[in-house]
């Protein structure tokens, strides 16, 4: 053989030996994966709260004028705000006496009462139940005249320590006036839980002239939210806003503590090829169990109206928090899940009540969530595709004291009828704790 043709030979099983190896290497690599099975966990995240609601008042409203900027309510003056309370809450708030050196009034630590031993919501004249209170900080000085009040002071916090430190009813050598000669409270119930509460000025002609300081409140069930008598002051803010009329720190302390937690209901499961299954964004909820079970937590009815339905591959019902050996709510820190195998242009759709409203409930969007994508199954938090949605089957009322809710609701389905009946994410003007904050749900492969 020609040295020639050696050459040509080598150079072909060069060539060969590469194409084989190349072929070999592009088998090796893994094909996309279009069927998978799949495990959904729902986790109610929502946190635990001291206090049900609490908020700053600071704007006067005048008797002649619309409301001011923030600032104290000199005599003839009012503060008004508004808040929602279920039976068992109570109200309690705090507002500095300007011309000290550190007296608030408020009710004691019990609070004040809003309802009576039949659930029947307490209303009127309730400045019997306030009181002139020493926060036990500063010193006390002549009222209307001390160098360390706020009218006279050079600054916030220069009066000298009081060397009784502890909150107790203010009892010095001055003389005050009654507290129904500077305060007067009232207590309007506007329906459905919610109340108004008005603090008007009323020292005009009394022995001392006063303003009244912006202040703040909470809606409690334990005693002593702000201040326990015969205690030191708790360090969360009262300081500030009984010497200098600033309530922004407790304010800033009751609103951290403050929140709504809420149980989430047993619900649905759809894996599907269609359209979402069981309602359309913007038109009518179609009567086939959604409403029972955004209103009253039952999955039931909804479950069972989708069998037959075309293009749905599986369906279910999750109703038995893990660990748990019956079914039941899903209260914080608890989870759901359930399994399910599912191909390749599948998609999940599910719905959860937000319990403590009349008919709002957590789901993907319209379309459900997409199981898988180009590079295989789709997994991890999933929560950012979460939305609150409202069923338009029910008239919503301010959450967690609504009292056609299911915790407090006398029966199923006795709520006002929603006057928008189409399904749409809630917008109602009343506040919600962000979709993260109650619950999280996480897709997993096995």
């Amino acid at each position: 053989m020609t040295t020639k043709i050696k050459t040509l030979l080598i150079f072909s099983l060069i060539i060969a030996t590469a194409l084989l190896m190349g072929c070999e290497t592009d088998s090796s690599t893994d094909p996309v994966i279009t069927q998978a099975s799949f495990t959904v966990t729902i986790e109610n995240v929502s946190g635990e709260f001291d206090f049900f609601a609490s908020g700053v008042f600071n704007e006067p409203i005048s008797n002649l004028a619309s409301p001011a900027t923030p600032g104290p309510i000199q005599p003839g003056d009012s503060y008004e705000f508004n808040f929602a309370a279920a039976p068992g809450h109570k109200l309690s708030l705090a507002t500095m006496f300007v011309l000290s050196n550190d007296l608030f009034y408020a009710p004691d630590g019990d609070g004040i009462e809003l309802f009576d031993a039949l659930d029947n919501p307490i209303t009127g004249d309730i400045t019997d139940q306030f009181h002139l209170w020493d926060a036990g900080t500063e010193v006390n000085e002549e009222p209307g005249v001390g160098m360390n009040q706020p009218p006279l002071q050079a600054g916030p916090n220069t009066g000298p320590d009081d060397p009784n430190n502890t909150v107790r009813l203010v009892n010095d050598a001055f003389t005050y006036p009654s507290v129904s000669e500077v305060i007067d409270v009232t207590l309007t119930y506007d329906g459905n839980y919610e109340f108004t509460l008005e603090i008007q000025n009323v020292s005009a002609g009394a022995s001392i002239e006063t303003p009244l300081a912006p202040g703040v409140f909470v809606i409690h069930t334990d005693a002593n939210p702000l201040f326990t008598e015969g205690m030191p002051d708790y360090g969360d803010g009262l300081e500030s806003l009984a010497e200098d009329g600033d309530p922004s720190g407790l304010g800033s302390y009751l609103d951290t503590e403050s929140g709504l937690a809420t149980p989430l209901a047993p619900g649905v499961w759809v894996v599907h090829t269609s359209d979402m299954p069981f309602f359309a964004e913007g038109q009518p909820d179609f009567d086939e169990g959604l409403e029972d079970l955004a209103e009253d937590g039952d999955p039931g009815v909804l479950s069972t109206s989708l069998i037959g339905q075309a293009g749905i591959v599986l369906k279910g019902v999750f109703n038995t928090p893990d660990g748990s050996s019956a079914p039941g709510v899903l209260e914080p820190g608890s989870t759901y899940s359930f399994t399910f195998d599912a191909d390749a242009g599948d998609r999940l759709s599910l719905a959860t009540m937000f319990v403590q409203s009349n008919d709002l409930f957590y789901g993907f969007g319209e379309n459900g969530l997409a199981l898988f994508n180009d590079q295989g199954p789709i997994t991890g938090d999933k929560t950012g595709s979460i939305r609150l949605w409202d069923a338009g089957t029910e008239a919503n009322q301010w959450p967690g004291v609504g009292p056609d809710q299911a915790p407090r609701q006398f029966g199923p389905n006795t709520g006002a009828t929603d006057p928008d009946n189409t399904v749409r994410q809630v917008n109602d003007g009343y506040t919600y704790p962000a979709n993260n904050e109650i619950i999280k749900i996480t897709l997993t492969t096995n």
